[in-house]
């Protein structure tokens, strides 16, 4: 190999041990990659950098994040979680595992109207752990259903990592939105046949709620609820993504209307105030600012590994993997999953993608259905220990019963479930290529 090959070899080297030593992602990247690329080239290969630099901060499409966050921190820190939550509960608590399954809907709608990980798994723990302890669950049960639902929103639209990988393949958002939701449906299914199957199986494991409880039930009392806790985010949902979908309006106009739907939602629940306001403009400034710091620090890095002849390494790599195309396509799935487990989304999805996508690329593969399968993959990496985001939250806010062995063995079964739906992807790519195709994307 030249010198240059060692050189992006020891760059990824050098990225990796400072993570390890605790520097924050974003310098890491930035540290290693102007090392590296210095070293090979001195400074003119960073003569492209102030262009590419210029090139992320004016990306219309880009506008669409700190949009799309302050929905979803307005529905979160408005307590709309919390409603739905309670409502649905009630609705499903007569039905062994019904508890669970409430939840995993409560994330199917929070994915897809805030899609934080964080806030999700915070919110429902804090709401529904105790209770689910209370009345029975499995602590591992417990636990393992509240992570896997607040993962949802890395694969239902509007997702930010989906609005990422937009931009890295090359497909426009509206299409990768229209690819991602069955499949997220999909998985949010195979949850709750989990579930159903686990309270039929082992009902000790997810009881249904009390007789006693359940016959304190108003069924008026509870439509009433449905009415005004569901209906309200699930028509900003529609609204946001059948815009979207259905090319009425670009990403970023959507999550503008979005923005100010939650901010209705909030008004509509009587919430709406300066001190709420203030928290989510807080809480939208801080998530954006880490998401567009983290994308700008990871500039020199692949400009670096481009230049030092990481690609030329990358096909290298690749060739030599039996099988072709699927062969291809199955070493990366496992390389992704197996990165998971100790870096975040955002780093893989702007360094490890972007190496290996000129091999598909040159196969010819459908950069939809891969990115798609890229973002089912990267959601695991929030289950996946020692270093899953979504286990950490839940342990934050645990009572002081649930261990954290309790976490990791409850998120073992879902990122079991996850698998089996990539695979299902994997082998019906229609799942994620149908929709897009049938409005005309």
């Amino acid at each position: 190999m030249s010198l240059n090959e060692w050189l992006a070899i020891g760059m990824i080297a050098g990225f990796l041990a400072l993570m390890m030593i605790g520097v924050p992602v974003a310098i890491a990247l930035a540290v290693s990659g102007f090392a590296a690329g210095y070293m090979g080239f001195g400074s003119m290969l960073f003569a492209l950098l102030p262009a590419r630099l210029y090139g992320v901060v004016t990306n219309y499409t880009m506008m669409a994040i700190p949009l799309f966050v302050f929905m979803g921190v307005m529905l979160e820190k408005s307590r709309v979680a919390e409603d739905m939550l309670d409502t649905i509960g009630r609705a499903m608590g007569g039905l062994n595992g019904g508890m669970g399954i409430a939840i995993i809907l409560v994330g199917v709608l929070m994915g897809a109207s805030t899609g934080i990980v964080g806030a999700t798994v915070v919110t429902v723990a804090m709401l529904t752990l105790p209770t689910l302890l209370r009345r029975g669950y499995a602590p591992t049960v417990a636990c393992g259903t509240i992570c896997a639902s607040g993962t949802l929103g890395q694969i239902i639209p509007p997702s930010l990592v989906l609005i990422l990988l937009s931009e890295i393949v090359g497909e426009s958002v509206g299409t990768l939105f229209a690819a991602a939701f069955l499949p997220g449906l999909m998985l949010a299914t195979v949850y709750v046949i989990y579930l159903l199957l686990l309270g039929w199986r082992r009902p000790h494991l997810a009881p249904a709620l009390p007789a006693e409880e359940r016959e304190r039930i108003d069924r008026r009392t509870l439509g009433r609820d449905l009415l005004r806790t569901v209906v309200p985010p699930l028509l900003l949902v529609v609204a946001v993504l059948g815009s979207i979908v259905g090319g009425i309006a670009a990403p970023t106009e959507a999550a503008s209307m979005g923005a100010l739907g939650s901010v209705l939602i909030a008004l509509w629940a009587r919430r709406l105030n300066a001190t709420l306001l203030r928290e989510t403009l807080h809480g939208t400034l801080t998530i954006t600012a880490m998401v567009f710091f983290i994308l700008l620090c990871a500039q020199p890095f692949a400009l670096a590994f481009r230049g030092l002849g990481g690609e030329a390494m990358v096909h290298s790599l690749f060739e030599a993997v039996p099988g072709g195309e699927m062969g291809a396509l199955l070493f990366l799935m496992a390389l992704l999953f197996v990165l998971g487990f100790f870096l975040e989304w955002i780093e893989i999805s702007y360094i490890a993608l972007p190496m290996f996508l000129p091999v598909f690329q040159a196969y010819g593969t459908d950069m939809v259905w891969l990115a798609t399968l890229v973002a089912m993959n990267l959601q695991m990496s929030f289950l996946t220990p020692p270093f899953g985001w979504a286990l950490f939250f839940l342990k934050g806010v645990a009572p002081p019963g649930v261990t954290t062995r309790h976490i990791y063995l409850g998120a073992l079964p879902f990122v079991g479930l996850q698998i089996v739906a990539l695979g299902l992807l994997f082998a019906f790519p229609q799942v994620a290529t149908w929709l897009p195709k049938a409005i005309g994307w």
